[in-house]
Formats: structure tokens, sequence, C-alpha cells
């Protein structure tokens, strides 16, 4: 992609940009409320953060969802498929599935039914990835290359929309309706019930959107078809068309978000370690933050459109990076909210950058024949070894202390500027 020497603000405003902006709403609520924020509740209730580590390999999902991909990009529903189209029939079944799930996660008491909020939990993250990989779809479908850093901008900015609503939100809403100290299961079931109904701002929009125009693609008969239109195809059409390239996209890929991953799997028990009250982390990481965040987005995108997109991954990968030694600093300055204020603020900014020219990145890069099956494999590379290393997190926290976690979590950072640097020359060379 070229660079625009002005690129146009107006485009955020456009009926497919708001669109999308409401559907990365739905697409977002789910994620702290099988993660973040119901790390926050477990370790309220009692459960030690060894086990919230290891729960947080729930969001492994987000890496395995290639494997049903296909039948997204293929299977139709019935009935719903010839009213709504390919795209939104998934979306509207996810959504629905989703709303049921949150209702059963709120439902269960942690302490003594766990398995139940854990089966909840895989539920929830399975609709939630299998809509992820529709409105992938739908977003790269509706935009040409050029307008998806803005696409991707709008989608970021309404996925951290809908952070701050089940983050600091379930947050505001559970101290709102606590009766006792400690933790009050009536109070988050409640915050959960909320959070559901929440849901029917992506239902809407699906009832009420058009679909893309459909992209002819080849139909999956059996099980060989399947595995073919799975794994070979995507691959080999992507083999083709990089080349020597590829092995730097793909390494690129596989670790460019694991600083902020594996460091945000321990964010929540950190500003609990530290004394922070429900109201100063709503307030600071899950308000403040996002709005920082949502800003670095659309300043990301709109960079990529001017800048390029390889340009911003570099600065996206050193922001990302260097901002988790700030956490390292506010382990020694204990609860201090200016400093909380000032180190999510950095961090936040720093991550929507580095998130809108990272999906920008990964949209370009697929092939529109498979852009479901494609997209979903490439998204799925980006989670697979930063969310199975955040398993370990509680383990690491619990042997070194959360300075050296924050530490330790920089320089993992540190190979994904050489994988930028090559990724780049050889896009140069092909060029």
């Amino acid at each position: 992609m070229s660079p625009v020497a002005s690129p146009s603000w107006s485009l955020y405003f456009k009926g497919e940009s708001l669109r999308i902006l409401l559907l990365g709403f739905a697409a977002g609520l789910p994620y702290l409320l099988v993660a973040g924020s119901l790390f926050f509740r477990l370790s309220e209730a009692g459960i030690d953060v060894t086990t919230i580590g290891f729960l947080s390999w729930v969001s492994l999902a987000y890496a395995v969802k290639w494997m049903w991909s296909p039948f997204v990009d293929q299977l139709p529903i019935p009935l719903l498929s010839r009213l709504l189209g390919q795209r939104r029939s998934w979306l509207l079944v996810t959504q629905i599935i989703i709303t049921a799930g949150l209702m059963g996660i709120g439902w269960f008491h942690p302490t003594t039914q766990l398995m139940a909020v854990v089966s909840c939990t895989l539920v929830v993250a399975f609709a939630a990835t299998t809509q992820d990989i529709a409105l992938d779809a739908y977003r790269i479908e509706s935009a040409p290359a050029d307008q998806q850093g803005i696409l991707a901008a709008s989608y970021q900015a309404g996925y951290r929309l809908a952070m701050i609503w089940s983050g600091a939100g379930l947050l505001w809403i559970t101290a709102w309706r606590q009766n006792i100290q400690g933790y009050d299961h009536p109070a988050w079931r409640f915050g959960y019930m909320v959070m559901a109904i929440s849901m029917l701002v992506g239902i809407l929009t699906v009832l009420f959107s058009s679909e893309p125009v459909p992209q002819e693609r080849p139909k999956i008969t059996h099980f060989w078809q399947w595995l073919k239109e799975a794994l070979v195809n995507p691959f080999s059409d992507f083999i083709h068309r990089y080349q020597k390239q590829a092995f730097w996209i793909l390494a690129l890929i596989s670790i460019y978000r694991i600083s902020d991953v594996v460091m945000g799997a321990m964010a929540y028990n950190f500003y609990q370690y530290l004394g922070f009250t429900k109201q100063e982390v709503a307030t600071v990481s899950k308000v403040y933050g996002v709005i920082m965040t949502i800003s670095g987005t659309y300043l990301g995108g709109v960079l990529a459109l001017r800048y390029g997109i390889p340009r911003m991954l570099t600065i996206g990968a050193i922001l990302a990076a260097s901002s988790n030694l700030l956490y390292a600093g506010l382990s020694n300055w204990g609860h201090n909210l200016k400093a909380l204020m000032l180190v999510v603020s950095v961090d936040n900014l720093s991550s929507g950058i580095a998130s809108a020219a990272f999906i920008a990145y990964l949209s370009s890069l697929t092939n529109i024949k498979h852009t479901a099956t494609q997209y979903a494999i490439l998204a799925s590379l980006m989670q697979l070894a930063p969310r199975f290393l955040a398993g370990f997190s509680g383990v690491y926290v619990s042997e070194w202390g959360y300075e050296n976690f924050f530490i330790f979590t920089t320089i993992l950072g540190l190979p994904v500027l050489l994988f930028t640097w090559m990724a780049e020359k050889y896009r140069e060379e092909k060029a």
C-alpha cells in the first residue's frame, strides 16, 4: 500500500466503518468476561493465582479456530443463511450462543461450581472465536485493501469500547450491587446478566446490516476436501504468493503480540496485589486506559495509511514491549493512583497503535478466495505461542514476583524487531 499524504478521517464515519465499529463491540464484549474480568472475580472468590494462570488456556480457542473456519466459510445454516447470507447468519448464531454462555458463567458459583463456570467459559470462548472468523471475513470483504487500516481501526475501537463495558462496567455494576465484604455472588451474577443483554448491540447490527458481495468458493462435500480447504489450499496459496518471505512473515505473526498477551494474563491480579479497589481499577484501567487504547487505534490506522503498515509494525513492536517496563516500576511504587494512570495510559496507547497496524497487516496478507480460513489461520498463529506461554504466568509470578515477570515480558518482545526487519527486507526485494 502506497503512503497517502492526507488520509481522510471522514472514512471513520462512513456506514461500513460504523457497522464494523458496532460489530467490533460484539466481538470485544466476551473477551474480558472469559479472561481479565473473570480472573478478577475468581481472585476475589479465593481461587489461587496458579489456577487462574492455567485457566487462561481457555483462550487457546483463539489459537485453533482455523480448524473450523472452513465450515464458517462454506457451511450454510439452514433457513438463516438464505435470509441473511453466509456471514451474517454465522454472526447471529454465535452471538446468541455467547449470550446464553455469559448467563451461565454468571449463574454458577466459582468456589463450589468451578467446573460449571469453566464449561460455560469454554462455550463462550468457542462461540466468540467463531464469531471472530465470520466477522473478520465480513470486514475484509466489505472494503478494498487500501481501506483495511481504517476498518481495522474501527473494529479495534468497537472492541475496546466493549472492553470498557465488560471491564470497568462490570466492576462498577458489581460494586454497586455488592452487599457484603469480599466476594458477593449475587452481585457478580447480576453483572454477568447485564453483560449478556449487552450482546443485543451485535445482534441488532447484524439484523440491520447488509451482506457483502458473496465470493465464489468451492463447495465442501467430504472430509478430505475439508482438510484440503482447511490446511493445504490456504497455506499453498500463501507460500506461492510470498515464497522466501513467507517464513519471516509467519515467524513475525507467531510472536508479534507475545509481550502484551503474556503480561495481560496477570494484570488484574497485579492490581489487586497492589491494593487497588474495584472502583480504581475500573476508572483507570478500564475507562481511562481503554480510551487511550482507542485513541492509539485510530492514530495507528491513520499512520498506517500515511506511512505504510511495515513501518508502523516496527514502531508498534517497540512501544508494546518497552511499555511493560513501566509495570515493573509500578510494582515498586505500590498503591499510587497517579502512577497507575501514567503506566496504563502509555501502555494502552502503545497497544492501540500496535493492534491497528497488525490487524491491517494480517488483512493485507489474505487472498479473497480464502478470506475466513486464511485470516483465521494467521490470527490463530498469532495467538498460539503467546497464550500457551501465558498459562505459566501465574507460576512465574509465584516464584519470581511481579517485577521480574514484567521485565521478562519486555525481553520476550525483542525478537519481534528482527522479524519485522526481515519481513520488510524480503518485501522490498520482491518489489
